[in-house]
């Protein structure tokens, strides 16, 4: 039995490597930390986060107490069986992971899901991609992407379902291998986080479900290579409820530039078959 653990792990572990290589090639990664910069130099956006700011962050010092007061020591004790010293490190990263799970779960389906959604069509909408966004809500007249947003059709962001939290569950026993445990953990948890992120991308797309799923799985490895930075970011104790906006501002971000390419890829074809035609 022992074998086999150790073979799926290993096979996880190779599959994780290559998607690793293959995420740092798309440059992905980049757009949490542009979302950050792009956030505090636009003051604009600051205002769906500035209406929620003083309920969200004192669910997430709760929620972040509790799981450390309740959860901390039993799994450290747990934990040290199969990782020894790292066992402190380990423990608080699970701890951390444990608590955005939970905040992630009520904030986003009673506190903040509205606000993400203005977050990423105001982003859109100060990337000039009006268009876009007029296809899923209304667009007021003006010059501030926040004031100029109307009425949703619809919202976009699903709730999270049981299966993402079996899924989390399943994952969880990775963090007993030291260091390649969490490590996986991680990587797996930020594969799932990438789509996710562009829910709302999908929606003012028009996307339906196998559109999107094909469009997800050509982008496999760059979706994970937004989700893994995104992930850590949002662990962190406190703090994540900014970067849970700054998140979706880099998924906006990323989203816009692949609008650009979308449209700058069909010009340029042209002006080659137009040159092609004048030799």
């Amino acid at each position: 039995m022992s074998e086999k653990v150790k073979e799926v792990v290993q096979e996880e572990f190779e599959q994780a490597r290559v998607l690793t290589q293959d995420a740092v090639q798309s440059g992905a990664y980049v757009y949490p930390i542009k979302g950050i910069v792009y956030f505090f130099t636009h003051r604009s956006l600051w205002k769906p986060l500035a209406e929620k700011l003083l309920p969200t962050i004192s669910l997430g010092v709760g929620v972040t107490m509790l799981m450390f007061a309740v959860a901390y020591v039993p799994q450290a004790a747990i934990l040290t069986i199969f990782n020894g010293p790292l066992a402190i490190l380990t423990t608080v990263l699970l701890v951390l992971s444990e608590s955005s799970t939970i905040f992630s779960v009520l904030s986003k389906n009673f506190l903040v899901d509205e606000a993400l959604i203005d977050t990423f069509d105001s982003t859109l909408l100060s990337r000039n991609l009006t268009a876009l966004v007029s296809t899923e809500r209304q667009i007021k007249s003006g010059n501030d992407p926040v004031a100029k947003l109307g009425k949703i059709v619809k919202k976009p962001f699903q709730r999270f379902t049981p299966k993402a939290i079996i899924r989390y569950f399943i994952y969880l026993p990775l963090n007993f291998i030291p260091i390649i445990g969490t490590i996986l953990f991680v990587i797996l948890q930020g594969r799932k986080f990438g789509p996710t992120a562009h829910a709302r991308y999908f929606q003012l797309k028009q996307m339906g479900k196998k559109e999107r799923d094909a469009f997800v799985d050509q982008r496999k490895a760059a979706y994970t290579g937004f989700g893994v930075p995104a992930v850590l970011l949002e662990l962190v104790p406190v703090a994540g409820i900014f970067f849970t906006f700054t998140n979706t501002v880099g998924a906006a971000l990323w989203a816009s530039d692949m609008e650009q390419r979308e449209t700058t890829a069909p010009t340029l074809r042209n002006q080659t078959e137009l040159a092609k035609k004048s030799e």
